[in-house]
């Protein structure tokens, strides 16, 4: 599985990079912190496969990095999706790296 470090994310965000970033926390989650995107739980994420992109770059996201990790492997190997990306570390670890404002505690 491909990651992306948030420092790197960054980058590309900046640069305005055609990316399409996905959050795959629970809703409460990201009401307490959010790094923008589209918010598809992980529950809900294969009933809203028509919103992922088939092409181009899509960061997935979680706390952690360990539920992203866990969709990307079960979209790339059910459906075939190889242009998946994990956030290494996941919001965590972009405000370690890049909003050391954010918290998400």
């Amino acid at each position: 599985m491909k990651e992306i470090s948030a420092s790197e994310l960054k980058r590309l965000m900046d640069a305005g990079e055609d990316l399409q970033l996905i959050d795959v926390r629970e809703p409460e989650e990201a009401e307490l912190c959010s790094i923008g995107g589209t918010l598809m739980p992980m529950g809900e994420i294969v009933g809203r496969l028509d919103e992922v992109r088939k092409e181009g770059l899509v960061v997935v996201h979680c706390r952690s990095g360990a539920r992203s990790a866990a969709v990307i492997n079960a979209l790339s190997s059910r459906y075939g999706r190889n242009n998946l990306v994990n956030l290494k570390g996941g919001i965590l670890a972009w405000g370690r790296e890049v909003d050391h404002t954010l918290r998400c505690d």
